[in-house]
């Protein structure tokens, strides 16, 4: 299934993946996922995109 409702990404099935700029930036199952909510899974996000972010900044300089 794919969604852009964050509640029914989290509530439904046993694996979420996120994607951003065409490439899967998370992948997770399990307890993981059992646990997640929406608070944990926007951080994630801004987590893995900050990553990104400097490491993008850093290869062009």
């Amino acid at each position: 299934m794919v969604t852009h409702n964050l509640n029914q990404a989290i509530d439904i099935g046993n694996r979420l993946i996120m994607l951003h700029g065409g490439e899967i930036i998370l992948d997770i199952s399990g307890e993981e996922k059992k646990s997640l909510t929406i608070t944990k899974l926007l951080d994630l996000f801004n987590n893995k995109k900050c990553e990104d972010f400097i490491s993008d900044e850093l290869a062009l300089s």
